[in-house]
């Protein structure tokens, strides 16, 4: 005879670097991984359209995190990543400084973001998860594309 199972829930989240700290976005909305891109930078844009990329023909807005969310500007000739993500049949990519794990996150274990967050990120993160000792922080990912 086997045990009960017992269901939770659990959420899976595709996790990246930005800034020195981790970050994740739902699976679920995330199309793709790929390395740095050529941008074509779109003029008058908002300081956070790092510009757009083609990808294999369509064009995507790629998005700077580290200037959505305030934080320092990425360093002279370091490279960024791209997750392209889909919200409302559309892809948006973002720029971050590089690929971690696709975790699993317990329900139980979400968390109010930390009050150490400052205005403009704290309305962008949805919350934080605590993970052996590190914190990871769930992007909003339909509030940083809105904007």
């Amino acid at each position: 005879m086997s045990a009960p199972t017992t269901t939770r829930a659990t959420t899976q989240l595709a996790t990246f670097w930005l800034d020195g700290d981790l970050y994740g976005v739902e699976v679920a909305h995330v199309q793709e991984v790929l390395r740095a891109q050529k941008l074509t930078r779109v003029p008058l844009a908002p300081p956070a359209v790092a510009g757009l990329i083609n990808l294999r023909g369509q064009v995507v807005t790629a998005i700077e995190l580290r200037e959505r969310l305030g934080r320092p500007a990425r360093p002279e000739g370091a490279d960024s990543v791209v997750i392209v993500v889909r919200m409302h049949g559309e892809a948006v990519s973002f720029l971050v400084d590089g690929i971690a794990d696709v975790v699993h996150v317990d329900a139980a274990d979400f968390e109010q973001p930390p009050d150490t967050l400052d205005g403009r990120a704290r309305e962008l993160i949805r919350g934080a998860y605590k993970l052996d000792g590190r914190l990871l922080l769930a992007l909003d990912v339909a509030r940083v594309v809105a904007d």
